[in-house]
This record gives C-alpha cells, structure tokens and sequence, in this order.
C-alpha cells in the first residue's frame, strides 16, 4: 500500500512540474509576442493610416468626379465575402484563410489577364495591341474593371493582413509591395491614363497561383519534395516566375524607357518608372527567397529519407 501510494505522489509531482513548465513556457512566449508587439506599433499604424487615407480618396473620387471607381468598393466587399465563405467553408485559421483567398483572387485575375490580351491579339496586330498610345491612353475592353477589381483586393488583403497581424518585420515586403501597387493602381484610374500597362503588370498572378498553391500545400503537411506532385508544382513555380513574373516586368520596364520621350512632362513616367523599378526589386528578393526555399525543402526530405 505504502509503495501503491509513493507512486501515486511522484505521478502527481510529474504532473504538476509538467503543467508548471507549460505554464511558464506559455507566459514566455506570450511576453516576447507583447514585446514584438510593443516594438513594432509605427508598421500597423503606417500602413493601416495609408489604407483610411487611400479610402477616403476613393470615396471622394466615387462621390465628386469617376461614379465607375465603384468597382473598387466593390472589389473590396467581393474579396471580403470570399473570406467570409472560406472562414466558414475551409478554415478558422486567418492565414489559411487569407492564402486561400489570395489564390481565389490570382486565379481570376489571371483568367481576366488572359481573356483580356487573347482578345485584343485576336482583333489587332502584335504592335497594334502594343503600341504606346495604346498602351499609355487607351483602355482595352475589361481592363478598367479588372484594374478595378485588382484595386480593390490588394485594399482588402493588406487591411486583413494588417487585422490578423500575418506580416513579419519592421518593413514588411509584402505590406510594402501592396503599398506601392495602391498608390500607382489608383492614380492611374484617376487620370484614366497607362490602364493597359498595369494590366500587363498583372500578368505575373499567373505565378502567385503556385505561391499560394505551396503555401497551402505545406499549410497541409505534403512537404515531400520528392513527390511528383511537389516536383511538378516547382516546376510550373519556376517557369511562371521567371516568364510571367520577373520576364514581364523587365519587358515592361524596357517598353517604358524606350518610350520615355513619348511620354510628356506629366508626372506619368517618374511614378511608371518608380513603381516597376520597386516591384523588380522586390522580384529579386522573392526570387532568392525561392531558391532559399527550394533547397530547404530538398535538403528536408533527404533527412527524412535517411531518418527513416
């Protein structure tokens, strides 16, 4: 009975140690999270002062001048809803959700990107289609509602970004590069000038479709790069990063600057010019960000293969 008892305290004891331990581990992690929160107040008060600042301005232009930037809002409230429909669909979980919306809006806008341009091929010559007056003033069928569209997402995902706390650092690319893309989106549906630019821009959503395809894949647990699967989605990332992605932009940025003279003295090129040179910036990082990944992703599964 005496030994019956002595292993019923020491069972206690472990239990105790072991939800004490928790216990402290738990109020560790939640002091540093306060700790990464109290330093790091200026990015979501920046960023979310820009978004109301952005918003008020769209209002405006909707109420005084453009009634058609209403499909901005309306862009906004479509993309919201999809989070609405995933949250109780999907998942509970912001991120999932907020990724699984973001390839909802890449597949769409890819499909539009693409409809748009087979259109204009099939009806004009290639340097009908892309010449600088059409390129820098006219407007091709769709493309000022898509642009719209596009707007009103990148709006959405940077304020549900900005809610959810799904950003890490000072300087957040991600917050950054969706920034930039609201500032040079929105003047240009202001001024109704360089739409069919942006829309070229949006090609490289075709490449956002296997970002937010991996990212849920691992969200998942299928990290074996081994798999044909895995293998193949790579692939498809690689190709449409460096054709879809960082090809067409540098392809844009070559436009831009050969057809700087026809261009005026309007503030259209310096912002043009300031807005692709970011986002080719930013492809860079992404791109060694990639590589990054892929070759941990590799080097993961062989130690499992040889772990087990």
């Amino acid at each position: 009975m005496y030994t019956w008892r002595q292993k019923g305290c020491v069972r206690v004891r472990k239990e105790i140690q072991k939800n004490d331990m928790a216990r402290e581990e738990s109020q560790k992690n939640h002091g540093n999270a306060s700790v990464t929160l109290r330093t790091n107040k200026i990015t979501p008060v920046f960023f979310g002062a820009t978004l109301v600042l952005w918003l008020g301005s769209v209002i405006f232009e909707i109420v005084f001048k453009r009634v058609e930037l209403v499909y901005v809002v309306a862009g906004c409230c479509f993309y919201q809803m999809a989070n609405f429909v995933m949250r109780f669909a999907v998942s509970k979980d912001p991120l999932t959700v907020n990724t699984s919306v973001s390839l909802f809006h890449s597949t769409i806008c890819s499909i539009s990107v693409v409809f748009i341009l087979l259109n204009q091929l099939a009806s004009k010559s290639f340097e009908e289609a892309f010449d600088h007056s059409q390129l820098f003033g006219g407007t091709w069928p769709g493309a000022y509602t898509a642009l719209c569209f596009s707007c009103g997402y990148f709006a959405y995902d940077q304020w549900d970004m900005l809610q959810h706390h799904l950003y890490s650092g000072y300087i957040p690319s991600i917050l950054v590069h969706h920034f930039l893309l609201l500032i040079c989106f929105t003047l240009a549906l202001y001024r109704n000038v360089t739409i069919n630019y942006l829309i070229l821009t949006l090609i490289c959503e075709l490449h956002s479709i296997f970002l937010h395809v991996r990212k849920l894949r691992r969200m998942a647990g299928v990290r074996n790069a081994k798999s044909k699967i895995v293998k193949m989605e790579w692939v498809l990332s690689w190709m449409t990063f460096f054709l879809a992605r960082l090809g067409s932009h540098i392809l844009i940025t070559t436009k831009l600057i050969r057809d700087a003279n026809k261009f005026g003295k309007g503030v259209e090129l310096p912002l043009a010019l300031f807005g692709m040179a970011g986002m080719n910036l930013l492809n860079v990082f992404l791109g060694l960000d990639l590589l990054k990944a892929h070759k941990r992703e590799i080097k993961n599964s062989q130690q499992q293969y040889h772990r087990d």
